[in-house]
């Protein structure tokens, strides 16, 4: 599986007359499986049709299915509709844009993991870290194809951090975390919108972004920040602790004992269950524990066990 099926060339190849235009016709998402699938979706979705019948929802549920390919096609069209503040169903395709681009994370909150980005596969490799999909297809150029597609379009995200809806800067920035950044660019954008931000829970939101974005690309002043962060209490503490769990994420140094303490006084029941609406924490939980609960655990605390593991009889744990 190769050359004119690789998703990665497609994407490359997609011109910008035919993003902007919806020429979806231009588009091979039949090399694909399920692509007209997605196809139709998209065309319904960007023609305001209702979301509930198709559009939104399909390229996530790909995505749960560990079925990637043709949805990384649908990015650049999400990414456009999410830009059109006339849309009624920007926020809905705003929220899909970055399931492509993330894989092999639900449940995942240790510090090794929660923000990691596994390097992109070279063209010639049919296996890499993130393995194959359920249909054979190689995971890791979906993953790629699909980073590649929000880098390209960064210019229409990044605006997005600056909408009224506090919804609509929480998917931008989870989405351009994501993003290739070698220019720091996105990361600029980050703080620069952090400076003027009020709402807690979005200012989180910047924080685990700009955290997300410094693993991938090493930024030393900026895990100095972060420290900074989760030790300021002027902080919201919202963001003080994406700040802990950012600065956990970007070192391999033991938790001091202020970061200990910040979090066991934070981390309360209430500010888990707010948390989840981040999606780095709705994805790192699971049926029994919140996403804030199961990072403090993994990775202040992993000598306790899993509560799922505590409630199953067959757990060696038990």
């Amino acid at each position: 599986m190769g050359g004119a099926f690789d998703v990665r060339a497609v994407v490359a190849a997609m011109r910008p007359e035919v993003k902007d235009g919806f020429l979806l016709g231009e588009v091979s998402w039949e090399r694909f499986p399920q692509g007209d699938h997605v196809r139709e979706a998209i065309h319904v979705l960007h023609t305001g049709g209702s979301p509930v019948r198709t559009g939104t929802g399909v390229v996530s549920g790909m995505c749960a299915n560990d079925m990637r390919a043709a949805a990384v096609l649908a990015v650049p069209f999400l990414t456009r509709i999410a830009a059109d503040t006339r849309h009624p169903y920007r926020a809905d395709a705003l929220a899909e844009v970055p399931s492509p681009a993330r894989a092999r994370y639900f449940g995942v909150a240790s510090r090794g993991e929660l923000l990691l980005h596994r390097a992109d596969p070279k063209y010639d490799e049919l296996y890499d870290d993130y393995g194959v999909e359920v249909t054979g297809y190689p995971a890791g150029w979906s993953v790629a194809a699909a980073r590649a597609a929000i880098t390209a379009d960064a210019v229409l995200l990044k605006p997005l951090l600056h909408d009224p809806d506090p919804a609509i800067r929480i998917s931008a920035a989870y989405a351009l975390a994501t993003a290739t950044d070698l220019d720091r660019a996105v990361r600029a954008a980050f703080r620069t919108r952090l400076d003027a931000e009020q709402d807690p829970i979005v200012r989180a939101a910047l924080v685990l972004a700009t955290a997300e974005v410094t693993r991938t690309h090493p930024h030393p002043p900026t895990t100095v920040w972060m420290r900074e962060c989760w030790r300021d209490g002027t902080q919201a503490s919202e963001a003080r602790l994406a700040a802990a769990i950012g600065w956990l994420c970007l070192t391999d140094e033991p938790a001091p004992d202020d970061l200990r303490a910040a979090v066991d006084d934070l981390a309360t029941d209430e500010r888990a269950h707010v948390m989840d609406d981040l999606p780095w924490m709705a994805a790192a939980g699971g049926s029994s524990e919140t996403g804030l609960r199961r990072c403090v655990r993994e990775m202040l605390h992993p000598e306790q066990p899993d509560p799922t593991e505590c409630n199953d009889p067959w757990s060696p744990r038990s």
